[in-house]
């Protein structure tokens, strides 16, 4: 075989490698959103539990169904800006609920609101008791995320951000949030959110496609050498 040749197997000998080594990482990647979704699906069947009970570990609580009790801040509540709803274009009320005792208080993302430019909204007309017990999932904040302000709605914020929320709330939050869940057909509140469908994930696909481009870098070395030899 030719220098050139040689070079170009072992370069597609490489790169068929490297390219196997990513659809094995994809798969253990894939293995581990199993794992992690069978776990969450365990969590999802169980009672809700008081959200005081729940550990303060976000990895260990994120999901999992809790109920709160308090009262809600509504003077520092935030608006969620640009979410959608069955295509509909809103906001989510994020408001922070007070729990006798204590003086940290947790987030509660009571809903979906429409708005049609995604951020302004009429907060009073979905004001709720202001004492209530709620019901949802726990999520977790964004870790890398600040909060934007928008001249005409001062209390907008495009990503929830503890480390941005509570400075500006005035008062240490939780290190997550509890996003409300139930009926909301009565329209007396926001469109309650519903538990987050659990999937795999785009990991399968992607190990396909590395495996593709190996099997495509072996066949091409394949090509040449079958070439060499019958040029011989």
């Amino acid at each position: 075989m030719s220098r050139r040749s040689i070079a170009f197997c072992l370069l597609a000998l490489v790169a068929a490698a490297v390219f196997a080594r990513l659809g094995l990482w994809q798969l253990a990647r894939l293995h581990e959103k199993v794992r992690r979704n069978a776990s969450i699906a365990a969590q999802q069947l169980e009672p809700a539990a008081p959200i005081t009970s729940v550990p303060r570990d976000t990895a260990g609580a994120h999901y999992r169904k809790a109920t709160l009790s308090g009262r809600f801040d509504y003077d520092h509540e935030v608006v969620l800006g640009a979410r959608t709803h069955q295509g509909s274009p809103g906001v989510d009320l994020v408001t922070p609920v007070r729990i006798a005792g204590s003086d940290t208080a947790i987030l509660v993302n009571r809903g979906w609101v429409y708005s049609p430019d995604g951020a302004s909204v009429d907060r009073a007309r979905w004001r709720e008791r202001d004492t209530a017990t709620v019901t949802g999932y726990i999520e977790v904040y964004a870790a890398d995320a600040g909060v934007t302000n928008v001249a005409r709605e001062p209390r907008l914020v495009r990503r929830l951000s503890r480390s941005e929320l509570a400075p500006r709330i005035g008062f240490p939050l939780a290190p997550y949030y509890l996003v409300a869940t139930g009926d909301s057909a009565d329209g007396a509140h926001p469109a309650r959110r519903e538990l987050p469908a659990l999937d795999e994930g785009p990991h399968r696909s992607y190990a396909m496609q590395w495996f593709s481009f190996m099997a495509i870098a072996l066949a091409g070395a394949g090509l040449v050498i079958a070439r060499e030899r019958r040029g011989q």
